[in-house]
């Protein structure tokens, strides 16, 4: 059994999703210690718990230590991963329920499903555009397209919004199983020329005037750069209010996501402009990978058949952190030049 110790650098949630991730794909049984200790709210959260509970169906995992709160996680795979129609709400992990994040309680189950032969769908309730996650937009339009380079083939929609607190939300995703192979690697060291630069301001049953506004001020702050973006306003169904605005760069070698979330008391231009000031700052370092991108390619190309190599506008302890957890598990070495917050380079050395 490997033992890890969840306080391990970031000391986050992404320890024990790439555990349980790498765990599910190896057969590997796993005890994970300290869960998330370096967080306000230590142990498992109802978003984690429903991430455990979903990858324990997927390969009928025995579980030891799978409470709300729980430091300690025992986690035994008794079967390979099974493809399948599957369907997990975080609200069913905590009383009153959770507008824990969908996307994060997707990415766990993710790659196990797609080295499964056969098709898998998947439905997920709960937060789809919270904060410490990434939106589901940014799955879709940035995630998933990077992935589809290396072989990894899976789509997902949005049925509705889900924001904090009340979550509510809904998507879902179809997952091509692989018969055999592996993935394939990557080199994103050059991004290429700026093609497109496009995004959405969303809100939920709050005045129309908020969307309005968001749009403006982004337009404004992109358009004093240079840049020609087009941004469309959207009415997002949801049981409960939020408001976000997200941006997508489209270059010719990759493709970026920055996005920022509204709250009680935060003005719609504040919003607009901590998405464009995320952009404008990737956008400058004239690196390939966003932040965010990075570190969640770290755990597909360690599983990659040939050696991949990126650029990064920020090398992250989440990426640090990352990189750790899959070195206790596979026979993969990775080369990152550059220090911690600021921009760098990551090779990624599979075994032959």
């Amino acid at each position: 059994m490997i033992v890890i110790n969840g306080s391990y650098g970031e000391g986050g949630g992404q320890v024990l999703r790439t555990s349980l991730t790498l765990s599910a794909l190896l057969g590997q049984p796993i005890r994970i210690e300290n869960i998330r200790a370096r967080r306000r709210k230590p142990g498992l959260q109802a978003q984690h718990l429903t991430g455990v509970w979903a990858i324990a169906q997927i390969c009928d995992a025995e579980l030891e230590g799978a409470d709300l709160g729980s430091f300690t996680l025992t986690f035994k795979p008794r079967s390979s991963p099974r493809v399948g129609e599957y369907s997990f709400d975080v609200a069913e992990a905590r009383k009153g329920g959770s507008a824990g994040a969908t996307s994060l309680v997707f990415q766990t189950v993710l790659l196990p499903l797609a080295f499964a032969p056969g098709q898998s769908r998947l439905t997920i309730r709960g937060g789809t555009h919270v904060a410490w996650s990434p939106p589901f937009h940014y799955l879709q339009h940035v995630y998933l397209p990077t992935l589809a380079h290396v072989g990894l083939e899976a789509r997902a929609e949005i049925e509705s919004w889900g924001w904090y607190p009340i979550g509510g939300g809904e998507m879902t995703a179809a997952i091509r199983g692989r018969k055999e192979g592996h993935l394939s690697g990557l080199d994103l060291d050059e991004r290429g020329e700026l093609k497109r630069l496009w995004g959405i301001s969303a809100t939920s049953n709050l005045p129309a005037h908020i969307g309005q506004r968001q749009k403006k001020r982004a337009e404004e702050c992109l358009r004093k750069r240079g840049f020609a973006p087009q941004i469309e306003i959207i009415d997002a169904p949801s049981p409960g209010q939020g408001t976000a605005v997200f941006l997508v760069a489209e270059y010719e070698h990759t493709v970026a996501g920055f996005s920022s979330l509204g709250k009680r008391g935060k003005p719609a231009e504040k919003v607009a402009e901590e998405a464009c000031r995320e952009f404008i700052a990737y956008h400058q370092s004239g690196a390939c990978l966003d932040k965010h991108l990075a570190d969640q390619l770290i755990l597909p190309l360690a599983l990659a058949a040939a050696p991949s190599a990126f650029a990064t506008c920020e090398i992250t302890q989440h990426l640090l952190t990352n990189v750790w957890v899959v070195e206790q598990f596979l026979d993969v070495r990775f080369e990152i030049e550059g220090k911690e917050g600021e921009k760098g380079r990551v090779r990624v050395f599979t075994p032959k």
